[in-house]
């Protein structure tokens, strides 16, 4: 009987396909996937394993073990059920004799190159060509070296003649967070194709052929270290064997248990697995089901975790006296106490207003709920602000005139199906890195990007991809650029009418029509102040109206300036204008400082409003808080961290509750 119970981490072999339903049969199970599904993923997503080596479900499809054969039926010979797409009526065999004899001479072939010191692999219990032999159920290696030293392998220093192995290379150790070991390499391709596929760097290759084959980092002479690997991880992840291995399973161990956790590193938020041993962090995996990463991470995400157990790190509570004083470690209902008490004590004395809270961005929106109605419900006050506002608040205002909500129109898989890009103040390498792979991944693919940055950043020019367009405005003309762009798309009749009809105010739409078409707008007149060269900026304009799905990716270049929230609602018009709003592939998407700067300002941490942009001055607002915390709500708006700050110099500000935020 099939087991129809499909694990949650469990790799379906390759990339899921959209398509029309097409129905076949699988060991006489009737199975229906879309058009374009691999026969191999059909089986997982039956529950029907079929062994594979070189076959992942983020990869496209390779074909190179060939350990994943099957029959079918019509067909001959037996072909690689991860190359091999469905087609209605396929009767396929996956369990015949013929294929497992061939399964199991295939698997022979690769552990006779292989070296078999399974117990004391540091893969032990994590390799997948251990996990294979099983599963084609070898039991005997049948090719051996000849003891005349005729025959070489790629794992042994020295051949059976005592001669030193030609083929034999050493540990490549230069990478600080993983190694590379040539004799454990079953060149699945793997690590390379992971490489140029997932992470978009192209540091791996293959060299040589044949028997001579070889993973190979960088040029000639080139070690991990010297090579353009970023540390990302993805080979080291893709990899089926010990070949690449995190150094932190070498030194501790296999993990025994997982927790599913978010990075705090960056805005995109990736999601991981913290895997470990006991209470040792063993080494942070990307969770392959993460809405912000699909099992991709950065260096910073997958390795620079040392702080979990960083020998500075405080694990347990702590009070004291005064500033002066040593720390002195208590419990945590002495420490609790210890801080209502003095906190209490802060505002009998200097009154009502003197304390307050600010929290972070890197916190869970239940967390930071919690903070801004401690500052309101008990505190007293609205003495609460976070960091968010800051880079967020020009996006709240922004697209809530615009759009009537203040948050980004999509998530990150969205720019899977995007034909045209702009990136507008940011640089998403370097700040967004896993976003950005995505995003190459994409422009490799067809997509055209227009960069709107002073900086020639790398998404201008890098292996495989180039911009269309850049235009390398002046710091602080963003509103002139973003301006000239929609002067372009209304003069010449660019603007997609029946959305803009359909879907926003016709009448409004007029006199923005009106005011845009002005020829102070033209990228001619704004040349002069923005440094961009007209032609350029006429035919960016003209790609993104006319080029299929177009989304807009901003971030602190354009929030953090003086006329953030102009340029936002810019972006907007812009967005409206050519009718890129809501769909996949399309929208308005600001890149954000931390991973939940979005949450942070939806839960109220503003000292103006409440949960949900809610003004506190509005009395049917504060009595819908009051009804719900059954306490009363100060009318007034709470102070700001540079208020506070400055409010604490002056004497009047004497406490501070501060919540994963370091405001120095």
């Amino acid at each position: 009987m099939k087991d129809f119970i499909i694990p949650t981490e469990r790799d379906m072999g390759t990339p899921a396909k959209v398509g029309a339903p097409v129905t076949l049969e699988i060991d006489g199970v009737a199975v229906t996937v879309p058009e374009g599904t691999s026969v191999l993923r059909a089986a997982a997503e039956a529950g029907i394993p079929i062994p594979k080596l070189c076959a992942s479900d983020n990869l496209e499809a390779f074909g190179s073990c060939r350990l994943c054969v099957v029959e079918i039926e019509g067909r001959r010979g037996t072909p690689a059920s991860c190359t091999t797409p469905v087609t209605p009526g396929m009767v396929v065999h996956t369990g015949s004799a013929k294929v497992r004899k061939i399964r199991r001479g295939v698997m022979e072939l690769y552990i006779s190159d292989h070296p078999l010191d399974c117990l004391t692999c540091s893969a032990n219990g994590d390799c997948e060509l251990q996990d294979m032999a099983g599963a084609v159920g070898l039991r005997d290696v049948r090719y051996e070296a000849p003891n005349n030293g005729g025959m070489v392998n790629h794992f042994a220093p020295r051949t059976t003649s005592g001669e030193a192995n030609p083929e034999w290379l050493p540990k490549d150790d230069s990478n600080p967070y993983f190694s590379y070991d040539p004799s454990k390499c079953i060149v699945c391709n793997r690590c390379v194709r992971a490489c140029e596929e997932v992470q978009g760097t192209f540091a791996l290759t293959i060299a040589g052929r044949g028997f001579d084959s070889r993973v190979k980092a960088g040029g000639a002479g080139d070690d991990f270290l010297a090579s353009d690997c970023v540390s990302c991880g993805a080979c080291v992840q893709a990899c089926p064997t010990a070949a690449l291995q995190e150094k932190s399973i070498i030194e501790i161990g296999t993990p025994d248990r997982a927790v599913i956790t978010t990075c705090a590193y960056c805005g995109v938020g990736c999601s991981f697995r913290a895997e470990m041993n006991g209470d040792t962090l063993v080494r942070m995996v990307p969770y392959k089901h993460g809405k912000a990463n699909r099992g991709h991470s950065c260096v910073k995400g997958r390795f620079a975790y040392g702080y979990a157990h960083h020998k500075d790190r405080i694990l347990k509570p702590m009070t004291r006296e005064r500033i002066s004083d040593p720390w002195r470690e208590v419990s945590w209902d002495e420490a609790l106490s210890f801080a209502a008490t003095r906190m209490r004590s802060l505002q009998a004395q200097y009154g009502r207003k003197s304390i307050g809270v600010i929290t972070s961005s890197r916190c869970t929106n239940e967390e930071t709920y919690l903070v801004q109605k401690l500052a309101r419900a008990v505190f007293g006050n609205n003495n609460t602000d976070t960091c968010a506002r800051v880079c967020h608040s020009p996006t709240g205002y922004g697209l809530g005139q615009t759009f009537g909500t203040s948050a980004g129109t999509q998530d990150f898989d969205s720019v899977e199906q995007t034909d045209v890009v702009i990136v507008i103040g940011a640089n998403p390498t370097d700040g967004h890195p896993v976003f950005a792979s995505r995003l190459k991944k994409r422009l490799r693919a067809g997509a055209k990007l227009i960069v709107v940055d002073p900086r020639r950043i790398d998404l201008v020019k890098s292996p495989h991809i180039a911009a269309a367009h850049h235009l390398p405005l002046r710091p602080g003309t963003n509103v002139a650029v973003v301006s000239a762009l929609a002067h372009v798309i209304v003069t010449e009749g660019l603007m997609d009418e029946a959305f803009i009809r359909a879907r926003c105010d016709w009448d409004e739409f007029q006199h923005y029509a009106e005011f845009i078409s002005n020829p102070r707008h033209s990228p001619e007149a704004t040349a002069l102040l923005t440094g961009v060269d007209p032609v350029e900026l006429r035919a960016a304009a003209r790609l993104f109206a006319t080029s299929g799905n177009g989304a807009i990716y901003y971030g602190l270049g354009v929030t953090e300036h003086s006329q953030g929230s102009t340029t936002v609602m810019g972006i907007a018009n812009l967005a409206m204008l050519t009718g890129n709003i809501g769909r996949p592939g399309v929208g308005v998407n600001p890149l954000r400082g931390q991973n939940n700067v979005q949450g942070a300002c939806d839960m109220g941490s503003f000292p103006h409003e409440l949960p949900g942009y809610r003004h506190i001055k509005g009395p049917e607002v504060r009595a819908i808080f009051e009804e719900a915390w059954g306490v009363q709500i100060d009318a007034e708006p709470g102070l700001r961290i540079p208020n506070m700050l400055d409010a604490a110099v002056d004497g009047t500000f004497k406490g501070l509750y501060c919540q994963g935020e370091d405001i120095l």
